[in-house]
């Protein structure tokens, strides 16, 4: 009840701030050379997450599937901070070879990494099935920024190491990852097999659960490594965004209105993610689960670290298995 009446009144936390915070508010300058990946930073909280950043004097890498849009958001940020330096390239999440062709042609930059935030996400009505063979909403969420993640972590660890400026990684979830229950891996073979078990909000939730526990055993690692370098995750609000592409129309209109004094303005949802990617009392804090710019628990499950490992040994299967095979979890991890 606490936290609802928080939620609306926009009653600052512990961490002095609150739900009507925006990203703007919980951001400072950035050190020189800062250089950010920003994944799904074309529209809504990616957007407004990287001009935030850019005002901030960040270095931007915008990876995006749509060129265009890159650009078109690449001259809006221009037009506001002329002397920001952004670099679009290409990227689909959804296809493992993609990810490995976007960090390759990244490391031929020779650009430091301070920042990665895996924002990008998909919420897909219609059942799909990518070219690796995984759900696409899992692929598209999870699997890719797990990959992506993986493939940059090296040189996050050098430019931490090199700079003495902490490296971090900021996973964009949802509340919505409470969702899910059950077997985490059954469902994904099941969905990754056939339509007939597939249920969208389902498959988002998991996705979404992922992406937490994606999160505690990356942050679980990076302690054992000794790497200057922190992974926390957020829940960005309640907010219409591109995410609802697929429904767009009156139903979809109606919902939302209704739901109107519920929504965050989109900078305020950008806020949670630009407050841990960049606010300095989080040094050292890592493995944690972000609401309104303050800590919070996610579900039960997402807090698992049995559940983490068991994920992860399976990720690492997933992106490294040859193209076109199936998952089969039943052939992976009991």
């Amino acid at each position: 009840m606490l936290l609802s009446f928080n939620y609306l009144s926009g009653s600052p936390g512990p961490s002095g701030f609150g739900s009507k915070s925006t990203a703007e508010h919980v951001t400072s300058s950035l050190p020189p050379s800062f250089t950010a990946i920003i994944t799904g930073a074309t529209s809504g909280i990616g957007a407004e997450t990287a001009r935030i950043l850019a005002k901030r004097g960040a270095r931007l890498i915008l990876p995006s599937r749509n060129l265009k849009a890159a650009e078109e958001t690449k001259a809006r940020i221009e037009s506001e901070c002329s002397d920001s330096e952004i670099i679009v390239m290409s990227l689909d999440l959804s296809s493992l070879s993609s990810v490995r062709t976007f960090v390759s042609q990244f490391e031929s930059l020779n650009l430091p990494l301070n920042l990665l935030i895996n924002n990008a996400g998909k919420f897909s009505h219609e059942h799909a099935i990518t070219e690796d063979g995984i759900e696409m909403t899992f692929a598209t969420n999870y699997l890719g920024h797990f990959l992506l993640t993986k493939l940059l972590v090296n040189k996050m660890v050098e430019t931490a190491k090199v700079t003495g400026v902490e490296g971090r990684i900021v996973n964009v979830s949802s509340s919505i990852h409470s969702w899910f229950s059950g077997d985490i891996l059954k469902y994904l073979g099941q969905i990754s097999r056939n339509k007939r078990n597939y249920d969208a909000t389902r498959a988002y939730a998991l996705s979404k659960l992922a992406n937490v526990l994606h999160t505690h055993e990356l942050a679980r690692r990076f302690k054992q490594m000794g790497a200057n370098v922190t992974v926390n995750c957020v829940h960005p609000g309640i907010v219409r965004t591109r995410l609802t592409r697929d429904r767009e129309g009156f139903i979809t209109d109606l919902v939302f209105f209704m739901a109107s004094k519920l929504l965050k303005t989109i900078p305020q949802a950008a806020a949670t993610t630009c407050y841990v990617a960049t606010n300095p009392r989080l040094r050292h804090v890592t493995g944690k689960y972000f609401v309104d710019c303050n800590e919070s628990s996610p579900s039960k499950l997402a807090a698992s670290p049995s559940e983490a490992a068991r994920l992860w040994s399976a990720s690492e299967i997933m992106v490294n298995a040859s193209s076109k095979l199936l998952f089969d979890p039943n052939n992976a991890l009991e």
